[in-house]
This record gives C-alpha cells, structure tokens and sequence, in this order.
C-alpha cells in the first residue's frame, strides 16, 4: 500500500497547496527556523482538510496524510537532487 491509497481525492489538492506554502514560509520568511515549517504546514493541512470535509475525526487525518505527503515529497526532491550532486 501506498501513503497515496489513504487520501481522498477530495484532500489530493492540499498536497500541491502545502508545498507551495512550505517554500514561500522557506523563501519569504528567512527569520523563521526550517524546523518549524512542518509544524505550520501540518495546522494548515488539519485545517484545509477540516474546510474541505468538516470537522470530524477524518478530516483531521487527511490533514496529517496530506501534510505528509507534502514534506515527505519535498524530503524526496531535495535530497535527491543534493545526492546527484555529490556523486
């Protein structure tokens, strides 16, 4: 099984939205600790995933997925492209 078999089609668009928010928090707000970032992102993926289903326990779920989906897939690309250049 995959992480992407467990969200709804309904919550897909928020993983695309969290990684655009992700960088602009990384690129606009150079103050605010890397850290952090996944923190913020995850109230956003709760939140945009309670706007989109309602407040209910899947929801907050989805939100988590999402969220994940989101940093993980960011982890992915930039560790990807920072192995291609060490070797």
């Amino acid at each position: 099984m995959e992480l992407m078999d467990y969200i709804i089609g309904d919550a897909l668009i928020l993983v695309p939205a969290l990684w655009i928010v992700g960088a602009l928090i990384k690129h606009a707000f150079a103050k605010v600790p890397n850290w952090t970032i996944p923190f913020v992102l995850l109230v956003l993926g709760i939140g945009g995933a309670m706007g989109l289903m309602g407040p209910s326990v899947e929801s907050v779920v989805q939100g988590i997925l999402v969220t994940g989906a989101a940093v993980l897939g960011n982890q992915m690309m930039k560790q990807g492209a920072e192995a291609k250049n060490q070797g």
